[in-house]
């Protein structure tokens, strides 16, 4: 398109001066102050629309759809690829439940080959409980006993023995003298001594024998021979006094 475009000079010019040998008619030519001028424009856009308004609307409401449906498309692609990866996660924790479930199945037919061994075993274990609890209140008398000869004085000879312990299902009886301490057993007995025995140091002897709570002399006369004396004496033993045989050994099997 070719267009003609007229503008008006504003350029202000000095006015010519002559100079030595250069003419007064070399002078440049200059427009005047107010002229018009024209410039011929090539390839300009065009100024005038002719197409109707509608053919914008219309123009404008294609790229918004193009641009919705590529919304679409992207939203649709991103569920696509979500769907995908469930997919694959899902079949991959089934695989690993069925593997796990095989692997299962497996070790019970195994477990199944030695269930009379295990039984076995239970009906082991069992009996080795109701022993320890059972045992649990057994006193090694033997030991208990020769524990008192030995701390009696020389030439006393123990003639009668009498014991009374706790068992394993009821709480021993207690006494109801508050002076008398807790207890799980009684040690009583008979012994003769040739020379007149002295009690208070009976009494502090036998305070070594293991689980040892208390004791009194009941009763000290003439031997009816008249060859010596008589004594009986009681003796009090706590928990410390279990032997805790069956316990020492589930330790051990331990």
């Amino acid at each position: 398109m070719t267009k003609m475009i007229d503008t008006t000079s504003t350029d202000r010019r000095r006015p010519f001066r002559a100079t030595p040998g250069r003419s007064a008619d070399a002078a440049p030519h200059t427009a005047r102050a107010g002229a018009k001028s024209r410039v011929l424009v090539v390839g300009g856009p065009p100024r005038v629309d002719l197409l109707p308004v509608e053919v914008h609307v219309r123009r404008r409401q294609r790229a918004t759809v193009r641009r919705a449906w590529a919304g679409v498309l992207v939203v649709a692609i991103a569920v696509g690829l979500a769907t995908a990866w469930a997919m694959t996660d899902r079949m991959s924790a089934e695989q690993d439940l069925a593997a796990a479930q095989s692997e299962t199945a497996t070790l019970a037919k195994q477990q199944g080959q030695y269930r009379d061994v295990r039984a076995t075993e239970s009906e082991s274990a069992l009996l080795q409980s109701a022993q320890t609890v059972g045992g649990s209140t057994e006193i090694d008398w033997a030991t208990t006993l020769a524990s008192v000869r030995s701390r009696l004085p020389a030439g006393v000879q123990i003639t009668g023995l009498t014991i009374d312990s706790a068992g394993a299902e009821e709480a021993y009886a207690q006494s109801d003298d508050p002076l008398q301490g807790q207890r799980i057993a009684t040690l009583t007995f008979d012994a003769t001594s040739d020379a007149l025995p002295s009690i208070p140091d009976w009494l502090t002897a036998v305070g070594g024998v293991a689980g040892f709570v208390d004791a009194n002399a009941n009763s000290v006369a003439r031997s009816q021979d008249g060859g010596g004396y008589a004594v009986n004496m009681t003796i009090h033993l706590d928990e410390k006094s279990f032997d805790g045989r069956y316990a020492a050994d589930d330790a051990k099997k331990d």
